[in-house]
């Protein structure tokens, strides 16, 4: 069985909260408050700061070439496109770059992205993309979820594109390598000893997401 279901199923309740978190569900519907989606998009750039460094240091922990070059690809997509990328979707959410940069860090996204940072400067390569299945992955998960749900409001939801994005091929492609790359680090660095580690910190990187989800939300109050 792929690793990324067993890691999911090892941790249920853990990926529930997460992947069906009320942040998720009210987005889907088209009912979540826009003051909570921008909260959510500025600590989200910041995240994807960390993101990169996670990237670079996966080249770090690679252990021969064609790894490392997989790993640097992902950092210059996220660097050179996806941040790109997620500037120009928040500017029109009337979030300009300056704001995106000026913003502090929220105790939520400190807990995930150092999270994710510890687990690859203390373990290898499979640790790090374990501790980023969750993000990676979930998102693709979550978006195809949510747009195959007969509750999710299709039409004249402001978070439809959101959605799109996530739930489109090229994401869909990108989750699928993520996945095989899981696969393929647990066949070189793994073995069934390090399994219950492994759920561990996978379902720790779930509750992480929910609590940045649950920062998101909060911005209502």
């Amino acid at each position: 069985m792929p690793l990324f279901p067993r890691l999911v199923a090892a941790s249920a309740a853990a990926w529930h909260v997460y992947t069906r978190h009320e942040f998720v569900l009210r987005l889907a519907a088209g009912e979540l408050p826009e003051a909570c989606f921008r909260r959510y998009l500025v600590q989200d750039y910041l995240f994807l700061l960390h993101f990169a460094r996670a990237w670079g240091l996966a080249v770090y922990k690679s252990d021969g070439l064609a790894e490392m070059r997989r790993a640097q690809r992902l950092v210059a997509a996220t660097l050179d496109v996806e941040i790109g990328l997620h500037i120009d979707y928040c500017r029109g959410w009337g979030l300009t770059e300056a704001r995106l940069q000026a913003e502090p860090e929220a105790a939520e996204t400190i807990a995930y992205t150092r999270f994710v940072l510890d687990r690859g400067g203390a373990g290898d390569r499979l640790d790090l993309e374990v501790a980023l299945a969750p993000c990676v992955v979930g998102y693709a998960e979550i978006a195809a979820e949510r747009l195959a749900d007969s509750r999710t409001r299709q039409n004249g939801n402001p978070y439809r594109e959101w959605l799109d994005m996530y739930a489109g091929a090229d994401y869909q492609s990108l989750a699928g390598e993520a996945r095989a790359a899981l696969d393929e680090q647990f066949a070189s660095r793994g073995g069934e000893g390090r399994f219950p580690s492994l759920a561990r910190n996978f379902a720790l990187a779930a509750r992480l997401e929910a609590d940045f989800w649950q920062m998101g939300l909060d911005a209502q109050s």
